[in-house]
């Protein structure tokens, strides 16, 4: 049992640091075409983190941002869900490693309600210079206090819509029909912050319908939430252990049993068809799109870790990752993701981990995470930390 949870810890912690920093070494290049990267970097494009416009190494994005959020909202649904079992005389709510315990995150049945107070907290770091005065509502926690995390690094539009109503959506409508905001919008917004839903669920279909779900807080055409499900589900098969081809195609079993999967699932496929195909270039990874749309950013990221899914090729995985034409950053940090939860975080380049933005608070909300998800019942000691709401 201690070993599961320490294996488990490492997944992780690569989950959301990979990503960290496939988000870092393509955020410099997001808007360059593949022939600016080569005549500004070399035929090989980028071969390391590069500085930005302004000279900073190691800067994370709004992809890494709203992740953390995402993994802020998941720790307090689950304190949330063992105060409500509490209440009602219920048991642990955890996932359980090595042990008889049963049920998954969220049994208060607020996970979209949580997840979306968090996102409000996001768009606090995208509209103040620093954290505003708390109050007992949405503006509490530990996370929000992190100054760093307030920086405005080309968030999506459709995030910044969809939340600054500051309305909750109500109930999402059935799987297949458009959600009631940005009904029109298939952003890779959804897919960017969805990972942490595959490391908290229990089965790879809870990951994907609360990923689904909460997707829709900020866009609501049906590719967007359900390409941010896939990537949910994605990560719970990786996390239990399952080799990377083998969960993708699980992920697209369980893909097609939903409506309106059409897109998403013919991405993934043209992503394992192309995987098959000789040698990967910038040019192969551009057939399969741009990644500024849910699907696209998805394939892509899956496509760069099937034709370099060793550990030992996290590094070569991330670099193809970023190298292209679209939308760089969004698919290194998805690509990040998938890997980290494949491999752990001993599969993570040191050196670019050194200069990585809040690499420190990274690591312990991943260790809060772990310990929340498979550890002994801490609630009592989280405190204000994470407040269950």
């Amino acid at each position: 049992m201690a070993n599961a949870r320490l294996v488990y810890q490492s997944r992780v912690r690569g989950c959301l640091l990979g990503g960290a920093i496939g988000d870092a070494l393509g955020a410099p290049i997001e808007f360059d075409s593949t022939l600016r990267i080569r005549q500004r970097y070399g035929t090989a494009g980028i071969t390391s983190l590069v500085p930005d416009n302004s000279g900073h190494l190691g800067l994370i994005t709004d992809d890494t941002q709203m992740t953390l959020f995402t993994a802020e909202a998941l720790i307090r649904a689950n304190v949330r869900a063992h105060s409500v079992s509490g209440e009602l005389g219920g048991g642990d709510s955890r996932t359980g490693y090595g042990d008889d315990r049963e049920g998954w995150l969220g049994l208060g049945g607020d996970e979209a309600d949580i997840v979306h107070r968090a996102y409000l907290r996001w768009l606090d770091t995208q509209q103040y210079p620093g954290p505003p005065p708390q109050d007992d509502g949405i503006r509490n926690g530990w996370l929000r206090r992190q100054h760093w995390l307030y920086s405005r690094r080309a968030p999506g539009n459709a995030c910044l819509s969809g939340l600054s109503h500051r309305r909750f959506r109500g109930a999402a409508p059935e799987f297949g029909c458009p959600g009631p905001v940005n009904s029109g919008s298939k952003g890779c917004g959804t897919v960017i912050r969805s990972a942490p839903f595959g490391l908290a669920a229990e089965t790879p279909r809870h990951a994907f319908e609360l990923a689904a779900e909460c997707a829709q807080i900020t866009h609501g055409h049906p590719t967007g939430y359900i390409a941010a499900g896939a990537l949910a589900a994605l990560v719970n098969v990786l996390r239990q252990g399952l080799p990377l081809r083998e969960a993708v195609e699980a992920t697209l079993d369980l893909l097609v049993t939903y409506p309106a999967h059409e897109e998403t699932a013919n991405a993934l496929q043209s992503a394992i068809a192309l995987a098959g195909r000789g040698d990967p270039t910038p040019e192969k990874i551009e057939s399969l799109g741009g990644a500024w749309i849910a699907e696209e950013a998805l394939a892509i990221s899956v496509y760069c870790a099937l034709v370099a899914g060793q550990p030992e090729e996290m590094r070569r995985a991330l670099l193809l990752a970023v190298n292209h034409s679209g939308d760089s950053d969004s698919t290194g940090a998805i690509c990040g993701n998938i890997l980290g939860a494949l491999h752990g975080d001993q599969a993570l380049p040191a050196d670019w981990l050194v200069p990585l933005e809040g690499r420190a608070v990274i690591t312990e909300l991943a260790d809060d995470f772990a310990i929340e998800f498979s550890g002994p019942d801490v609630k009592d000691l989280w405190g204000a930390k994470y407040p269950g709401d």
